[in-house]
């Protein structure tokens, strides 16, 4: 994903797994999501994702280069940047996906108005996330095709490897299951650099003060917490491409 850096954002919601989907108060989040809105003609900002971390003078913060890290699905000269941060072991993060994602992906990723980057962040919540977040990043290394399909397997099977006493039967397996070269996986998986990658994601996570998994960077706007109802994104999201359409006289 080109051009991201880092902005001081506002963070909503708790620590941990965020909550469900709750209509009760979609119609204010969605306001309030709308109301963050740049004003016409003010150019949306090119990044949403900080780097300063609370304490920490300027220029001592950990630099990290967010293009590096996850997965970007759609254009990426997209008008409309998303960043998504979840914990592979998050059930609302594996009901966004398995519910909302779809939707979104076909209205605004395939028709090229949104580029979505896929940014898996360990909470500490969960102790086999670890495990999952590598050994998928393991997968992204061979193919992002086979990425997809052990990505997809790591959610819809979220409670076969969430508890279990050894993930990593599982999340091997599963690797194998969708066609990774597994001499080139478990290569990836006695080193560092796919540990360095999901510590950076991580990092990144903490300097921007995300206290809960699904949050979603709308690059520009205001961040959304949690599972919100498929139409509450759409609006966002819909709202986002309208407005650079705006800024940009498209």
């Amino acid at each position: 994903m080109k051009g991201i850096s880092v902005v001081a954002v506002v963070v909503l919601g708790m620590a941990g797994c965020a909550g469900g989907d709750d209509s009760s108060g979609t119609k204010s989040t969605t306001m309030d999501l709308l109301d963050s809105r740049p004003a016409p003609g003010r150019p949306t900002p090119a990044s949403g994702v900080p780097t300063a971390q609370p304490g920490v003078a300027p220029g001592q913060e950990r630099q990290i280069d967010v293009a590096t890290l996850g997965y970007d699905r759609g254009d990426p000269d997209a008008p409309v940047r998303v960043v998504e941060m979840s914990d592979y072991s998050c059930g609302v993060c594996r009901q966004f996906h398995e519910s909302v994602w779809p939707v979104l992906y076909e209205e605004f990723i395939e028709t090229g108005q949104v580029q979505w980057k896929f940014l898996p962040f360990v909470s500490g919540q969960f102790p086999n996330s670890p495990v999952a977040s590598e050994g998928a990043e393991c997968t992204l290394e061979q193919d992002p095709d086979l990425f997809l399909a052990h990505h997809g397997v790591l959610w819809s099977e979220q409670s076969s490897w969430k508890t279990a006493s050894d993930p990593i039967e599982f999340v091997r397996s599963s690797a194998e299951n969708v066609g990774a070269d597994m001499e080139q996986w478990d290569s990836c998986m006695s080193t560092d650099r796919r540990r360095e990658r999901i510590l950076a994601g991580t990092a990144l996570a903490r300097q921007l003060g995300v206290r809960g998994t699904p949050t979603f960077f709308v690059i520009g706007y205001q961040p959304i917490q949690g599972l919100l109802p498929t139409e509450t994104f759409r609006l966002v999201l819909a709202a986002a491409v309208k407005d650079a359409a705006t800024i940009t006289g498209g």
